[in-house]
């Protein structure tokens, strides 16, 4: 049996919104499996989707944002967003935000790929810098440094588990240099 290859997309407002249901379980379930993403238990199917219609179709309509999807198996299992420059002053550097692959696939390269096709996106664009942060120790830590992002520093008990709203865990902030 070969393997299905991982496709990547950029997507627009409707885009999302015809893959709405793909988006939110993927959502539902990467935070059920306590990534720490921005959400914390009990968060519903309803939840996710509220995050997407009121958080992210907004910026993909004004184009404040630059959302991609990975596509498995017919369906979409991954998305990240680029975050572009808002202030005059940092027009040189974007964000990476809410990498995500839903649990049934990880390990298939889903988040390599997905931050591989962001870097190309975000060297088109001119940018010269990218920044995230991630929970301290998280596996995804592994994986940007892979793409060679490095360690700016640390901020301890930054956020909430996931799963225990009363633990207070540690973020990593981590950056890379794409452009001259």
């Amino acid at each position: 049996m070969s393997q299905q290859a991982i496709t990547i997309a950029i997507s627009n407002a409707s885009s999302l919104l015809g893959s709405l249901d793909e988006f939110s379980e993927i959502l539902l379930q990467s935070v059920s499996q306590g990534a720490s993403i921005g959400f914390v238990q009990p968060f519903a199917l309803e939840d996710a989707r509220a995050f997407w219609l009121e958080r992210v179709v907004p910026v993909l309509k004004t184009g404040t944002a630059v959302l991609f999807e990975a596509h498995l198996d017919g369906r979409v299992v991954g998305t990240v967003q680029l975050v572009l420059p808002q202030m005059p002053n940092q027009t040189h550097k974007a964000e990476v935000a809410k990498m995500m692959v839903h649990p049934g696939y990880r390990r298939r390269g889903v988040a390599g790929a997905l931050l591989d096709a962001l870097l190309v996106e975000a060297s088109a664009r001119g940018l010269k810098m990218l920044t995230l942060d991630t929970r301290s120790g998280d596996d995804a830590q592994g994986l940007y440094a892979d793409r060679g992002f490095e360690v700016a520093g640390e901020i301890p008990r930054y956020a909430r588990h996931p799963h225990d709203p009363e633990r207070l865990e540690g973020t990593t902030y981590m950056y890379k240099w794409i452009g001259g």
